[in-house]
């Protein structure tokens, strides 16, 4: 049941890391406020674009937890990759 709840929390992390470089990337590139930016990636199509390049900062996660010695959550964070991978195909 521990490593449920490590993984449910690693898939956490990944999808809040995610959001994170998104709102970073259209923040700092675009430099737009995240609303408006976020309506002109979603109406020009990038949209899977920009959540892949959000993703990026995932690497980083991981590798913080696997030297932490927390594999379990950093297994979670692949989860969380891994779906996002396949929202990024069908958006």
């Amino acid at each position: 049941m521990e490593n449920i709840k490590n993984i449910v929390l690693g898939f956490v992390i990944g999808i809040i890391t995610t959001t994170i470089g998104s709102f970073l990337f259209i923040k700092l590139v675009l430099q737009n406020d995240f609303i408006h930016g976020f309506q002109y990636v979603k109406n020009q199509g990038y949209l899977g674009k920009i959540i892949t390049l959000g993703a990026v900062l995932n690497i980083i996660v991981f590798f913080v937890l696997l030297k932490y010695n927390k594999e379990i959550v950093a297994r979670g964070v692949v989860l969380a990759t891994i779906v996002l991978t396949l929202i990024t195909l069908f958006v």
